[in-house]
Parts: structure tokens; C-alpha cells; sequence
């Protein structure tokens, strides 16, 4: 099967490359100012440049290779980026989807029986202040769309773009509101942040962590269970569906900490820090992922103490 990636330069996108080329698949990826080291990646994966911005580039990559399957993962992905870059996060975002389903149509204007399953990488950040007027810490799919930012807003365009391209232009499409994940070569989150930390300790002998609220809970899923379900919704998802893919289980970040002191095997010097402070904390956020268990049977797999684990080994190799 012929698979492409667009953002294949992220966390999430690199390691779905790379799980696809180790199944057997022809896969292509394509980034743009990717936020991994990509010179990890085996040499036998395809990688294209490609800013999804531009129409003409998307529509040359989807033209030549014409993949039975599109995981559109290309995006600026930072909501505090979003506030400082509007227009970039909404021409990445919204434009970049616009001209992935642009594309596939181009092709079918040669070839009317191509039909891709396009699976888009959507997010939470599209309940927004829904999420902190439900009762319920499990939100739904069918919860009304709030956005809070510019990135939130901007995963509403490609989510709701997907469904009109669906409903018009019966392009088999699964759109996918993630919620919090982690893994090896994440960066700019708690954990990644603490397991970083934690080995720049281990070669210093100085173990002071400086936090934020380490009451805060939070719903962080391993990277390994969220390229699963979106692997299992572009076979078994219902085109023009939406669906969440959420961790079902939630942390407090002082056991964040503590299962890493339990693996390097020393404690921290805790030092809280103003800076890191928020003024308010989230509430917790989990993804009721029922629709998402009952049309593809995913479940999660990968604890967090094998995710640390993973995350603690990574830093060891690449610091």
C-alpha cells in the first residue's frame, strides 16, 4: 500500500513513518522545518520537502505518487505560537487542507476512480471553553466547538473542511480531535521537559527540578497508542466520521516526577518556580473515546512508566 505523511517532521508523523515503512508500505513523508532530528530516520524512507502552504507543491507530491492513504499531520502545532502567528498558523492549517483535498481532485480529473482515505490530525484545543463548562471531565464528540485561540480555531477549519469535502466532493476523509501526547522527540511539554532534565542531572550530580503546579492533573497518551488509532481509523473508521483520541487515564505531575525519580534512581531537589506558575490552571480534559473503542476495538496500550522509560533512554543517546 502506497502511504503518505505530511508532517512527517514532527514527533507523531516521524514515528508513523517509520512504523509504516517497517510494515512493508511504500511510504512517502514530507515536512517543512521539521521540529525532529530527521537525520534519525532510516535513510530508505522517502522524505520530500513540502510546505503544504503552496498548492502547486501539494498537488505535485499527491499527483506523482497517488497514495491509497493520506495522513495529514502537517501543522503549526503551538497554540502560543498561533497568538503571534495568526495568518501563518491559518494559512498552514486551514490553506495546507484546503490544497491536500484540492489535490486529490486534480488527480481524479485523469483518474475518476481514485479514492484516498485522508485521515486529518484535528485536536482538542476545537472544544475550548466548552471544555471548562462541562460537567463531565470525559467530552464527547458531539460537543459544541468553542475555540479559545487561533490554533484552536484553525483545527475547527480543517475539521470542518474535511466534512464538506466529504459531503461534496465524496472524498472518504476521518477527521481526529487528539488530546495530550508524549513520547521520544517530543519537546516543549512536561514530560518531555522532566525526563530531559533528569538525565542533564544524572552528568551534572545536581538534581534540582524547577516546577510549575505539580497538583495539576493532566490525560497524556504515549505516542505508540495515538499512531495506533489513527492507523486503525483510516482502516476501520467511518468516512466523514469524527472521532477523539484521547488517553483514558489522567496523572497529577507529582507522579510525573516520581515514577521518574523511581527510574534514575534519585530524588529531586523540588524548586518551585513563579514563572511557571499559571494564573489558573486547565481543568482536567479526557477524550471519551467510546465511538472510537466500539468502530476500531483501540485501547491503550503503552503505560506512562514505559513511556518515561522510553523518554529517559532517548535523551541518554541524543544530550
Amino acid at each position: 500500500m502506497k502511504v503518505l505523511v505530511t508532517g512527517a517532521g514532527g514527533m507523531v508523523g516521524s514515528h508513523m513513518v517509520e512504523l509504516l515503512h517497517d510494515q512493508g508500505h511504500e511510504v512517502l513523508g514530507t515536512y517543512y522545518k521539521p521540529t525532529t532530528d530527521i537525520t534519525e530516520l532510516d535513510p530508505d524512507i522517502r522524505m520530500e520537502e513540502c510546505d503544504v502552504r503552496y498548492y502547486q507543491a501539494v498537488q505535485r507530491v499527491i499527483s506523482e505518487f497517488q497514495p491509497d492513504q493520506i495522513y495529514h499531520l502537517a501543522a503549526q502545532s503551538y497554540p502560543t505560537v498561533s497568538w503571534t502567528h495568526p495568518q501563518a498558523t491559518m494559512e498552514t492549517n486551514v490553506n495546507g487542507t484546503i490544497n491536500v483535498y484540492e489535490a486529490v481532485k486534480f488527480v481524479r480529473q485523469t483518474r475518476p476512480d481514485y479514492d484516498p482515505m485522508v485521515v486529518v490530525a484535528c485536536s482538542s484545543a476545537e472544544y475550548g471553553q466548552t471544555l471548562n463548562e462541562l460537567e463531565d471531565p470525559y467530552v464527547k464528540e458531539t460537543a459544541e466547538l468553542k475555540p479559545l485561540h487561533p490554533y484552536g480555531v484553525s483545527k475547527v477549519g480543517q475539521d470542518l473542511l474535511s466534512f464538506q469535502y466529504f459531503m461534496n466532493d465524496h472524498i472518504r476523509c476521518i477527521r481526529v480531535r487528539i488530546f495530550n501526547s508524549t513520547g521520544t522527540r517530543k519537546v516543549n511539554d512536561v514530560t518531555s521537559d522532566f525526563t530531559k532534565r533528569a538525565i542533564l542531572a544524572e552528568r551534572s550530580g545536581v538534581y534540582e527540578l524547577r516546577v510549575g503546579n505539580l497538583e495539576t492533573r493532566r490525560a497524556i497518551m504515549d505516542q505508540r497508542d495515538l499512531v495506533n488509532g489513527l492507523m486503525l481509523l483510516a482502516e476501520k473508521g467511518i468516512p466523514g466520521e469524527v472521532y477523539n483520541l484521547s488517553s483514558e487515564h489522567c496523572y497529577q505531575m507529582k507522579d510525573i516526577v516520581a515514577m521518574i525519580e523511581k527510574q534514575i534512581g534519585h530524588k529531586f531537589e523540588i524548586k518551585v518556580d513563579p514563572k511557571l506558575l499559571r494564573p489558573t490552571d486547565e481543568r482536567i480534559i479526557i477524550g471519551n473515546v467510546e465511538k472510537l473503542k466500539r468502530d476500531t476495538g483501540w485501547s491503550q496500550k503503552i503505560s506512562m512508566e514505559q513511556t518515561i522509560a522510553d523518554m529517559l533512554e532517548y535523551w541518554r543517546k541524543t544530550l
